[in-house]
């Protein structure tokens, strides 16, 4: 393997706790979630490629070496120009928010360190807070504020450890934009973790799952979590996320369609633009199946498919169908008296009927 022409983190640890750590993980250019349960070894990934705790390995992000033993290499944390977001703000409540954002720029040299300021308090929108103590500042403007000051120091590549695990669920829906705007203008590779299902389908581009300090598998986000979520346990519900594109508005009805690869989906309008790249979290207790084409239905999103695999539900009254539209893959759940009174079977083409109020 030539690690001098990719990106990619390949560590190893063991501690005298009996916990150990082997990942091999390529890194491309956008936000790759690493995704797992509490204690499955995220942060230590994290905290072991930005050399604040030492593993054995190779470290190579965003076109810099940080570590190769095998050549004798390891740059130390303070030399990575990294910038890297906490579950806790970690603001000093003495200073206010502009003093807190210049203490960042302490750290390095550069001309352009006020200039580049100015832009992340644009970036992140945060203008408004300059002047104030940070004690006046709800959890979102606390986080919003760390990962300005993240980037005053103009880092290489932006590393977030479990974020917003600290914020309630409408702080959470409040801040989650301004990471997806940083993502797309800055283009800078992030690496960030997480537990939540939902951050994952919003954020990632790319997401790596780690269970017990190994990575299980990683890759593109939408095919990875179908893969995912084919293998959950019987008892879990299971979700997919499709990758689409804005196409059409129906300003009368509130509505907009969404074009993915093989279906299209009426939803409703969040006033994307036309062309805006947009992703679907469609359930699979949302989806019901036909062997006609429907007609005189309520159902807006109805569509032609094929099922390509039908496996056990939640119980033995259960059944989870997997069906394709060209490259748009959606899970149906349904009962098995269903399948079998229609007869289902893999290889059988079929219409997918989803709810345009069930599409998030």
């Amino acid at each position: 393997m030539t690690y001098e022409t990719e990106d990619r983190i390949q560590l190893t640890l063991a501690r005298h706790t009996g916990f150990t750590l082997d990942v091999d993980l390529s890194i491309a250019p956008g936000v790759t979630v690493l995704f797992g349960p509490s204690g499955c070894g995220k942060t230590t990934v994290l905290r072991s490629a930005a050399g604040l705790e030492k593993a054995r390995g190779f470290v190579r992000v965003a076109g810099n070496t940080w570590q190769d033993d095998a050549r004798g290499i390891f740059v130390p944390t303070y030399a990575r120009r990294i910038g890297y977001v906490f579950q806790e703000a970690s603001l000093f409540d003495h200073l206010n928010v502009r003093d807190n954002l210049r203490y960042g720029l302490k750290r390095i040299s550069d001309k352009d360190g006020e200039k580049r300021l100015d832009d992340a308090v644009e970036l992140l929108g945060i203008g408004h807070l300059l002047d104030r103590r940070t004690s006046e500042l709800s959890g979102g403007e606390r986080q919003r504020c760390a990962i300005a000051r993240s980037l005053a120091i103009k880092p290489t590549a932006l590393f977030m450890d479990e974020p917003l695990a600290a914020l309630d669920h409408a702080r959470r829906l409040e801040i989650m934009p301004w990471i997806d705007r940083l993502k797309t203008e800055l283009k800078l590779p992030v690496l960030y973790v997480t537990h939540s299902e939902e951050e994952v389908m919003r954020l990632a581009d790319r997401l790596a799952v780690i269970e017990n300090g190994r990575l299980l598998e990683s890759g593109p986000v939408a095919e990875t979590w179908l893969h995912q979520m084919q293998k959950k346990g019987r008892s879990a519900s299971r979700s997919v996320l499709v990758m689409g594109e804005v196409v059409e508005r129906d300003a009368a009805w509130g509505l907009m369609k969404v074009e993915s690869a093989g279906a299209s989906f009426w939803v409703r309008d969040t006033k994307c633009a036309l062309g805006s790249a947009v992703r679907l979290i469609v359930c699979a207790d949302d989806v019901s199946l036909s062997v006609q084409k429907p007609s005189q239905t309520s159902i807006q999103n109805v569509f032609s498919c094929r099922i390509t695999s039908i496996s056990d539900g939640a119980d033995a009254s259960r059944k989870v169908a997997e069906v394709r539209a060209g490259g748009t893959v959606i899970l149906s759940e349904l009962t098995a008296r269903a399948v079998h009174e229609l007869n289902l079977q893999p290889g059988m083409d079929i219409w997918a009927q989803v709810k345009t109020i069930a599409v998030h």
